[in-house]
């Protein structure tokens, strides 16, 4: 075995280190922190939150499951359509008087 031998792979070794550290901060972490929020904003809808689906549907929560299923009042003649929160996008408390 060659003197320096050892010194060679650390040098190669340590960019790739570096390079995994990047695309951690730059891409895994902030990835993680959006899932977490995304989960949070789920569980903690309510009785009467409006709420947009992925699919665009806008509707105000009338019940909420305790197996990841909510039912949701839409339109002027007050269909009823159940969902998994899981396909839900956005949710904004409803105002009063609404």
């Amino acid at each position: 075995m060659p003197a320096g031998t050892g010194n060679s792979y650390v040098s190669m070794i340590l960019p790739l280190l570096f390079l995994f550290g990047i695309m951690y901060f730059l891409m895994i972490r902030p990835q993680k922190k959006r899932e977490k929020a995304e989960q949070q904003m789920r569980n903690s809808i309510e009785v009467g939150d409006e709420i947009t689906t992925i699919g665009g549907i806008i509707g105000k929560v009338v019940s909420v499951k305790d197996d990841n299923t909510l039912v949701i009042e839409t339109g002027g003649d007050k269909t009823k359509l159940k969902f998994h929160k899981w396909a839900i996008r956005s949710r904004d408390v409803a105002a009063d008087g609404e």
